[in-house]
């Protein structure tokens, strides 16, 4: 039996009881800043935003979250204004986790005009500070509710207050185009930006490229790279990869693999990486042509680029579903312990996939022997075969 000595009880007694004490605390801290807030919302009608600064109570993530509580069921409008307005003080500043709060809270994704509400009644308040951060903020809220003709709407109503939409303002709604799928809106805002002097940078040309590659409209894509490069934004490994695969999943493999000899011979920041290949990689397994994704294999080794995991489970999995056991075989021999992935990885995916591909002694016979050489299977290979081991009766003796 172990003891402890009565200092180190007491010790350890006092750090839970400060601790306990130090939470209580700042959460009564947080409550007390909230009521405040809250008292003085309720007590001054609707044109709040520029007494606020009045309220000597600390702002952060939990006094927001009071706040929208009290008001998201009686007054969710009030709760918006209030958040917009948090959100552009110097001393704090929202996370992604407390936008995508917020429109849980404030329900923007079932009822959006809350947020058209709102900036319609800012045009009667001259105290609430209309500002190009501000609509940066309702545009972080458009982007958390995924909701594209909300952006777009919020787009418009800038110039109305004489508020300027920048780079950023465009790109957040052309992100929630292209996802939305509508691509005849997002390259028409695109157009738009440069009459008004506005230039797409790299975000902007890699969302239309990979929103484009997204719908199968893969001529627009590549011409999409022909225009960036006339404007003087060179294509990085990001935009390539993105044209990869958008070719990979709806054009031809051979233009895809002729797409990578370019990259290949591009310099700087047009190389592909260990995703470039694994994308290709994908794209043949997927399409029932394994055998032939070993040849990407071939020529990312030749390019001196390091295979990752995901690749090799990849390419292992397609080869064994497509019956290439050998094949498998041999390219985790050839992958393991090369440097870039090790032996315990590579033989642990070929183990799963040859469970998954119903060759379970042969699984059986990978397993027993990465024991036997001291090889340590990863959680999933080894759950997997001592299930279905036991499910057997089979013995594990190595």
């Amino acid at each position: 039996m172990k003891f402890i000595s009565i200092s180190t009880y007491f010790s350890v007694f006092n750090f839970r009881i400060s601790n306990s004490i130090f939470f209580s605390t700042s959460s009564s801290l947080s409550s007390s800043a909230s009521n405040q807030f809250v008292t003085h919302l309720q007590s001054n009608g609707p044109k709040f935003e520029k007494s606020l600064i009045s309220v000597k109570a600390k702002l952060d993530a939990t006094c927001v979250t009071q706040v929208l509580e009290r008001f998201s069921v009686e007054n969710p409008q009030v709760g918006l204004r209030f958040f917009i307005w948090a959100g552009l003080q110097p001393s704090y500043r929202h996370s992604t986790h407390m936008y995508m709060k917020a429109c849980n809270l404030l329900k923007i994704n079932e009822n959006p005009k809350i947020v058209s509400d709102a900036i319609e009644a800012y045009a009667s308040d001259e105290g609430c500070g209309v500002s190009v951060k501000m609509f940066r903020v309702v545009f972080n809220l458009c982007r958390e509710a995924k909701d594209a003709d909300l952006g777009l709407w919020v787009l418009r109503k800038m110039e109305e207050y004489n508020c300027r939409p920048d780079v950023i303002a465009y790109n957040g709604v052309i992100r929630l185009l292209c996802k939305k799928g509508d691509m005849d809106e997002a390259m028409g805002l695109m157009r738009e930006m440069r009459l008004i002097d506005l230039y797409p940078d790299m975000a902007t040309y890699v969302m239309i490229i990979k929103g484009l590659c997204d719908v199968g409209r893969l001529k627009e894509a590549c011409g999409m790279v022909k225009t960036m490069k006339g404007h003087g934004c060179f294509p990085g490994t990001v935009v390539y990869s993105a044209l990869l695969d958008g070719i990979s999943r709806f054009g031809d493999l051979e233009r895809a693999m002729e797409l990578l000899d370019e990259m290949e011979k591009e310099s700087g920041d047009c190389k592909p990486n260990a995703v470039t290949y694994t994308t290709l990689i994908q794209a043949f397994v997927e399409k029932g042509n394994s055998l032939e994704a070993v040849a990407v294999l071939d020529k990312m080794d030749a390019f001196g680029c390091k295979p990752n995991r995901v690749l090799v489970a990849t390419l292992v999995q397609g080869l064994c579903m497509d019956g290439h056991i050998e094949e498998a075989h041999k390219v985790v021999d050839r992958v393991g312990g090369s440097g870039g992935i090790s032996n315990d990885v590579c033989n642990s995916c070929l183990v799963l996939s040859l469970f998954r591909a119903g060759k379970v002694k042969e699984a059986e016979v990978v397993f027993r022997r990465m024991l036997a050489r001291g090889l340590k299977p990863d959680t999933i290979s080894c759950e997997t075969m001592m299930k279905w081991m036991c499910s057997e009766g089979r013995n594990l003796v190595v």
